[in-house]
């Protein structure tokens, strides 16, 4: 199909009716019927008042509108919201066999205005990230009831559980009688009852991670390997007294709440795209940090605390990270930032420094006693006694 021009340069269609299309000016949602008129240069648009506007060819760009994938729908490309919709199939064609810019993206104007509110937004989320989150799980912390965090913490231990089993079984707990008798022994020593919100729940996990936590609702877990890699049971008792410092402040269920919240609002940002979990888990770290550090230093000092009242050396704490440092290093730099612990090396000052000079510290097992306990998940295995699982440290 051919189009010729008059001799004032506007198109003259084969259909001998005039072109009709659906014009919307953007500032309202009344849909205005217009006539049109193509130039070799320019669409003119005329409004039914007889208005004339006229769309340069040049500036002219589609909207993608599957509804009509024979017709099309115009913009003038100056950032407006004004719409043009054609559902002539004859002039569509011929619009987008003239009009050279249809599918580029428009020109950008308004990059201060873009950029102003960019940096609001960012400003909007920093803001509830980093100051009413936390302040909102702080407050819902403090009035949880006891029995909400102690069925969270108890869902969360068994999925620790199957997340570390083999063959579809969870990691055994270790119930060794002597072995437990020797722990239960060396929680009384410590006496932390008066402090606490709600009663500990011990476990120890049949597992060489060097590690332990604790989980809302009062459960500590305590791994097979943190057992393997303490020489002492000072050793263990000062981490033991640390966990117990982040029950006594309700630290995990504060974690818990602020992860919740942040992964949340993180989650509208990002959506469900390739790479987005990582940058969620990323992102979250990273808002969590200076939190971490800040109850992992009150649980220290927790720690030296209660570990100075039951007459057991406090210094252990640093004994034990001391050795952890020399394997695995410590955290500096970026890293230091990053990481959820503050560095080995402030951690094992400060606990030389709680211990002092010259005092006479009581043993909180006897060799016995340590014997027991190091054999509660069962005689250990060749090769087992180094612990070689991942190092987290006392979280």
């Amino acid at each position: 199909m051919t189009y010729t021009y008059d001799d004032n340069g506007l198109v003259q269609s084969p259909d001998p009716n005039v072109v009709f299309a659906d014009y919307n000016d953007g500032h309202s949602a009344t849909v205005h019927r217009v006539m049109l008129e193509l130039s070799h240069t320019e669409l003119q648009i005329i409004l039914p008042g007889g208005e004339r506007l006229g769309w340069p060819l040049m500036t002219l760009r589609a909207l993608r509108d599957q509804a009509r994938a024979e017709g099309i729908v115009l913009t003038d490309g100056h950032g407006n919201m004004a719409r043009l919709t054609i559902d002539n199939p004859h002039i569509a064609a011929h619009i987008r066999s003239v009009a050279p810019n249809l599918e580029a993206r428009a020109p950008v104007d308004n990059w201060g205005r873009i950029i102003g509110w960019a940096g609001g937004a960012v400003a909007s989320v920093a803001l509830i990230i980093f100051v009413l989150v936390p302040i909102m799980a702080d407050q819902l912390a403090a009035y949880l009831p006891p029995d909400g965090e102690a069925a969270l913490g108890d869902a969360t231990f068994e999925q620790i559980r199957r997340a570390l089993g083999d063959d579809m079984l969870p990691v055994q707990t270790c119930e060794d009688p002597d072995g437990r008798a020797a722990l239960d022994k060396m929680v009384a020593r410590l006496n932390p009852d008066p402090d606490l919100p709600y009663p500990v729940k011990l476990s120890v996990l049949d597992n060489d991670l060097v590690n332990a936590f604790a989980l809302p609702g009062g459960r500590v877990v305590l791994f097979r390997g943190m057992i393997d890699k303490a020489e002492n049971p000072d050793e263990i008792a000062s981490i033991l007294a640390h966990e117990f410092g982040h029950v006594v402040n309700r630290d995990p269920t504060r974690d818990a709440l602020r992860s919740a919240g942040s992964i949340g609002v993180l989650g509208l940002l990002f959506g469900d795209f390739a790479g987005g979990t990582v940058v969620l888990m990323l992102s979250n770290q990273l808002i969590n940090a200076k939190y971490s550090q800040s109850a992992e230093a009150g649980a220290d000092d927790y720690s030296h605390d209660l570990m100075t009242r039951a007459n057991i050396n406090p210094a252990a704490l640093g004994t034990i990270f001391q050795r952890l440092m020399e394997e695995y290093g410590d955290a500096e730099g970026i890293a230091a930032h990053l990481a959820s612990h503050p560095t080995m090396r402030a951690r094992i000052a400060a606990a030389e420094e709680a211990a002092g000079d010259g005092l006479a510290w009581t043993p909180s097992l006897t060799d016995a006693e340590w014997a027991a306990l190091r054999q509660i998940c069962g005689p250990a295995e060749q090769g087992d006694a180094g612990g070689d699982g991942g190092l987290s440290g006392a979280n």
